[in-house]
C-alpha cells in the first residue's frame, strides 16, 4: 500500500512510466524509463545496472554511455520518438495534477557523497573524479565541484538519474582534472529534501602512495643484493682454500 501511494505521489511532479524485466533462466534485470516535469524530462534504457542510452533533450540527440565495443544502438529516430514521448508526458502531467489538486509530494534524502578516481592516482596524469549518491527521491539532485576552494564548472558532466528497485534514484557526476601534490577538491550535492547541500572533500596527498615504502622495499631489495653477493664471494673464496 505503501509503494501504491508513493507511486500516485510520484507521478505529479514526474509522470513515470517503467518496464522491470526479470528472467529466472538470463537473470537479466532490464529498465526503460520515461518521464517528465514542467521544465525537464527523460528517456532512458538499462540492463543489469548499466544505462545503455538516454536522451539528451538540451542537445537533442541520443546518447550511448556505453564503450563502442559494446555495440549497442536503437534504430534510427529513437531521439524523435524521445521527444514526441516528452510531449505526450506533459499533457499528461498537467492532466494528473489537476485531478490530484497538487498533494504535497513525499521526498527523500540523497546518500552523502561518494567521491573516487576513475583510474589509480599517478601526479601530473589526466584521471577522472566521480562523485555518486543514491537513495533520493523525486529525481534530479544538483552537484557543484570546487578544487582549492574555487568553484568548477569546466570538465563537468552529469549523467541521468537511474532509478533503484525501491522506486528512489542514484546520480553521478564527473570531473576532468590532472592530480597536482597539495590540491583538494569538493563535490556538493543539492536536493529538495536537504536544507543544506552535502559535501564531500577528496584530497590528493592522502590518495597518491607515499614514496616512504617505495624507499624501504628498495633499500631492502639492496641489503639483499649486496647479502647475496658476499655470500656467493665467500663460497668462492672456501672451494679455493681446499
Amino acid at each position: 500500500m505503501m509503494k501504491m501511494m508513493k507511486m500516485m505521489k510520484m507521478m505529479v511532479v514526474l509522470v513515470l512510466s517503467c518496464v522491470l524485466c526479470v528472467s529466472a533462466e538470463t537473470l537479466h534485470d532490464e529498465i526503460y524509463m520515461n518521464g517528465c516535469s514542467e521544465s525537464d524530462g527523460e528517456d532512458m534504457y538499462g540492463l543489469d545496472g548499466d544505462e545503455l542510452y538516454y536522451a539528451d533533450f538540451k542537445n537533442k540527440k541520443a546518447v550511448y554511455p556505453q564503450p563502442d565495443f559494446v555495440g549497442f544502438r536503437f534504430v534510427e529516430g529513437i531521439y524523435q520518438q524521445a521527444e514526441g514521448e516528452l510531449q505526450t508526458c506533459r499533457g499528461n502531467l498537467d492532466i494528473v495534477r489537476k485531478a490530484l489538486k497538487d498533494p504535497p509530494l513525499e521526498s527523500d534524502a540523497p546518500s552523502s557523497p561518494m567521491i573516487y578516481p576513475r583510474d589509480e592516482v599517478e601526479l601530473e596524469v589526466k584521471n577522472t573524479l566521480i562523485c555518486h549518491v543514491t537513495g533520493f527521491y523525486p529525481a534530479p539532485v544538483k552537484f557543484s565541484w570546487t578544487k582549492n576552494g574555487q568553484k568548477v564548472t569546466e570538465g563537468t558532466s552529469v549523467n541521468v538519474p537511474y532509478v533503484n528497485k525501491d522506486y528512489t534514484f542514484n546520480q553521478f557526476s564527473k570531473l576532468d582534472f590532472t592530480p597536482q601534490q597539495g590540491d583538494f577538491y569538493s563535490c556538493s550535492v543539492s536536493h529538495p529534501a536537504l536544507k543544506d547541500p552535502l559535501t564531500r572533500i577528496w584530497d590528493v596527498e592522502k590518495t597518491v602512495p607515499g614514496v616512504g615504502p617505495a624507499v624501504f622495499c628498495g633499500l631492502g631489495l639492496t641489503v639483499g643484493l649486496l647479502g647475496v653477493a658476499a655470500g656467493t664471494f665467500f663460497l668462492i673464496k672456501g672451494n679455493e682454500c681446499r
